[in-house]
């Protein structure tokens, strides 16, 4: 990684459009089934049905029965999820920093809740912002949120005339100031037990179906990466697992729960999870992990302890800043 001072320099006089992509969430407890059957309707993660006019019909069934425990999960973290918010914090972080470097203006799009893709970039046409740079705030690459989101923006672009140059930036799971900044939030997590050493790391990343990396999705092999860079600065060895599965499809293993569950076993009591494929507080850390996990944990007999997301983390802007002026240049 080149040193930021070396990139101080206008990247062209036209300003750069950096999209930011991230999945959204409901903001309020009445968003939480239209956005649901939003998520459920995107065929290219959840195949429903055999035909593709079945998705959206198989779609509100689910929706229906799951939007109950969903907004029960949003009330328990405040009302609805914080990650536009989140992103849009660590968009003007990142135009902040980029500043000194060219005209640069950032703006978030999340695939399926608002922002949506159609709806920043129109906004960036009415500004006269025509070259992008797609930025995901997923480090790892999956089809199911990176692959996902640059779709959805592709599609959308493809409806404005004149229209974008879009350069893809499809995933960062190594880079130097993320992998920095994950391991200070570890340090800084360990530090909350009495005997750090006595404590075990356990890295949760989001499932995916076992399917996907059989078809050669890189997410599982990047989130590996991801880990193996932390350790090497941290010198910690730790275990990975898996949260948010649903439905009956293979999903990676072992499952959080499971993990738990083996750890206690083994007599293991303290315990700090790195949720390692989120960059942003959201249901996955505030409930899944905050709440679920540390109950099952206490009920074990266990202490569980989350290291911090990154959020605004200035290691993560940072991160952010390089991804994209390389990009620029290139």
């Amino acid at each position: 990684m080149e040193d930021m001072s070396e990139m101080n320099m206008s990247v062209a006089n036209e300003t750069t459009g950096v999209v930011l992509l991230n999945m959204g969430g409901p903001e309020s407890l009445e968003q939480v089934e239209p956005f649901l059957l939003n998520l459920f309707s995107d065929r290219e993660i959840i195949r429903l049905g055999p035909f593709p006019f079945l998705q959206k019909f198989i779609a509100r069934r689910i929706v229906k029965k799951r939007a109950p425990k969903s907004r029960e999960s949003y009330r328990l973290i405040g009302g609805g999820s914080p990650l536009a918010r989140i992103s849009a914090e660590q968009g003007r972080a990142l135009e902040e920093r980029l500043k000194p470097h060219g005209p640069f203006r950032v703006v978030c799009a999340m695939r399926y809740w608002h922002p949506l893709a159609a709806e920043t970039l129109a906004a960036l046409a009415a500004s006269g912002i025509r070259r992008l740079l797609a930025l995901p705030l997923y480090p790892h690459y999956s089809r199911a949120t990176t692959g996902s989101s640059l779709a959805d923006l592709g599609r959308a672009a493809a409806a404005f005339r004149p229209g974008f140059t879009i350069r893809e930036i499809p995933s960062w799971p190594d880079h130097p100031e993320y992998v920095a900044a994950l391991a200070e939030t570890i340090h800084d997590g360990l530090a909350r037990f009495r005997d750090p050493g006595q404590t075990t790391v356990v890295y949760s990343a989001h499932s995916l179906p076992v399917s996907f990396i059989e078809d050669g999705d890189p997410y599982l092999a990047q989130v590996k990466q991801t880990i193996a860079a932390v350790e090497q600065v941290t010198g910690i060895g730790g275990r990975l697992c898996f949260q948010s599965r649903s439905g009956p499809v293979r999903w990676l293993t072992p499952s959080t729960p499971d993990m738990l569950r083996e750890l206690a076993g083994q007599g293991v009591r303290n315990i700090l999870m790195a949720p390692i494929s989120f960059v942003s507080d959201h249901v996955e850390t505030l409930y899944e992990i905050d709440i679920q996990y540390r109950e099952l944990a206490a009920s074990l007999g266990v202490r569980l302890e989350r290291s911090a997301a990154l959020n605004c983390h200035p290691r993560l802007i940072a991160a952010l800043a390089d991804l994209v002026l390389q990009a620029a240049r290139e």
